[in-house]
């Protein structure tokens, strides 16, 4: 069984920081493209940054140059450093991975179950 569990969520005043991790578990075969998608209440959910196993990141636009998106492969784990942070980044933000499980051949996308990121003016 897969999962992707996330952590670093919580309240932080606007200008401050937070950093977020995602780590995959279970019977791994491989990681492929990791990302970050939020959703603020009302809003749909968005693709926040992603990077590939090779390492090539991409942002949202709202983001370039106060997040960056990294990943430890040999953790499994994705990490978004969040700063300068403003009260429109307010939202869930979800964990997104495509991972070939040790038992298939192909890539399965998965979700982790969010955390809440708010913050204050």
């Amino acid at each position: 069984q897969v999962r992707l569990v996330e952590s670093g969520g919580g309240l932080v005043q606007a200008g401050g920081s937070l950093r977020l991790s995602c780590a995959a578990s279970g019977s791994i075969r491989r990681v492929n493209v990791m990302g970050w998608y939020r959703q603020a209440p009302g809003k749909q959910r968005e693709l926040v940054a992603g990077i590939t196993s090779g390492g090539t990141t991409n942002y949202t636009d709202s983001v370039k140059g106060r997040f960056t998106i990294s990943r430890d492969s040999a953790k499994n784990t994705v990490y978004l450093q969040m700063n300068s942070l403003k009260p429109e980044d307010t939202a869930v933000y979800y964990c997104n991975a495509d991972i070939v499980p040790l038992v298939v051949v192909f890539p399965i996308n998965y979700w982790g179950q969010g955390t809440q990121v708010t913050v204050s003016s």
